[in-house]
């Protein structure tokens, strides 16, 4: 597992987006998107909106996706696993790189094909604690042509990154503009923030 947390961390420092390969595991990917398809199933997700709680809005023109948040009160397994990976992994990277992390929020995340999400940051102007976005891909067999790639805009290098099961990605929450490509097929991913209060 540390593998894997020094892998996002390492490529992190590296490129500013850390990227593991296989930070699920392919059991709990799998258990993952199975939870996800039955939630959508019984019409449980909802629009993502645009802003936070307290300026929030929805606009489909900009982002398209449907969410439901994780919730440790849902007492959900395969959830419950995904958050002791994410405090095993705030631990190591507060130890190792003294990051000031205190909490996390995370939510599925559900495109279906035609679905985007428009250049945006992840940090909110009226709230800055969100300091660190990571996003955990749940899509086995992705091909090219299903497009859907995380497209983050760096000012020397933009980089295109598919969203194939396992991968997780990180990078700073007030830095890099992205945005999510037109999928072309359903798209399954649990994306978050670490967050320093």
């Amino acid at each position: 597992m540390e593998n894997n947390f020094e892998a996002l961390i390492a490529t992190f420092i590296e490129n500013k987006v850390g990227i593991s390969e296989h930070f699920l595991s392919t059991k709990l990917a799998n258990s993952l998107k199975q939870n996800l398809i039955a939630l959508n199933q019984k019409s449980l997700l909802m629009a993502a909106g645009i802003g936070n709680s307290e300026k929030l809005s929805y606009d489909g023109a900009i982002r398209s996706d449907s969410i439901y948040w994780l919730d440790k009160k849902h007492n959900n397994a395969f959830e419950n696993e995904f958050f002791a990976q994410i405090e095993a992994f705030i631990l190591y990277l507060n130890q190792s790189c003294y990051a000031g992390i205190t909490g996390y929020e995370f939510h599925y995340s559900l495109y279906e094909s035609g679905d985007f999400y428009l250049k945006h940051l992840d940090q909110f102007k009226n709230n800055p604690s969100r300091k660190y976005s990571m996003i955990s891909y749940l899509n086995s067999n992705w091909q090219e042509s299903d497009g859907g790639e995380l497209l983050i805009h760096q000012a020397d290098n933009n980089q295109k990154i598919s969203p194939t099961q396992g991968k997780t990605v990180f990078f700073k929450s007030d830095e890099l503009v992205h945005e999510v490509l037109v999928t072309q097929n359903t798209r399954m991913s649990i994306t978050g923030w670490l967050k320093s209060d």
